[in-house]
C-alpha cells in the first residue's frame, strides 16, 4: 500500500525546512505526531530514532521510527516497523519559484496489510497524512509571515 501527498507551500525553502526539522517544536503545531520525543541520536539527521502517538481510530498508535535518509532542505526518510507492518515515509522539499512542493509518500507493507483494509485503515492514514501536509504549509507560511527581527 502506499499513500502519496503533495502540497505547494507559499514559503521559502529554508522556512519550510526549520519548520519541520524542528521536532521539539511539533508539539506547538503538529496533530497527527502527538507525543513526538527523540530516543536515540540528534534531532533529524541519519541514524535518529524517535517516537510519537498517531490516532488513525480513538486509540493511539505508538511508532518508533529511525531516519535512514537525511538531506536539509531535500529529503528525509524514516522506517520503521509495527505489529508486523513494516513503513517507510519520505519527504522530498522542491523549491518551484518563492514556494515549495512537499511530497509525502509512505510504503506499508506485510503480512498483516490485508487486513488493514478490512478496518479502513487506509482511508484513514491518507487523512492523517492530508491533515499533517496542511499543518505543516499553515505553520510554514505563517513563519514565512512574521517579522524579520532588527
Amino acid at each position: 500500500m502506499i499513500i502519496h501527498e503533495d502540497i505547494e507551500i507559499n514559503a521559502p525553502l529554508p522556512v519550510v525546512w526549520r519548520v519541520f526539522a524542528a521536532m521539539e517544536d511539533w508539539k506547538n503545531w503538529n496533530t497527527v505526531c502527538e507525543s513526538c520525543c527523540i530516543l536515540d541520536g540528534e534531532a533529524m539527521q541519519n541514524g535518529c530514532t524517535f517516537s510519537f502517538e498517531m490516532r488513525p481510530y480513538y486509540l493511539p498508535i505508538k511508532v518508533v521510527p529511525t531516519i535512514t535518509k537525511c538531506e536539509p532542505q531535500d529529503e528525509v526518510i524514516w522506517e520503521g516497523k509495527r505489529f508486523g507492518v513494516y513503513a517507510r515515509h519520505s519527504f522530498i522539499f522542491r523549491q518551484k519559484g518563492d514556494r515549495v512542493i512537499l511530497t509525502s509518500s509512505e510504503e506499508f507493507s506485510g503480512p498483516l496489510m490485508w487486513a488493514s483494509k478490512l478496518i479502513l485503515i487506509p482511508r484513514r492514514l491518507h487523512r492523517l497524512t492530508q491533515r499533517l501536509m496542511h499543518e505543516i504549509k499553515a505553520r510554514a507560511e505563517s513563519c514565512a509571515a512574521e517579522p524579520t527581527p532588527a
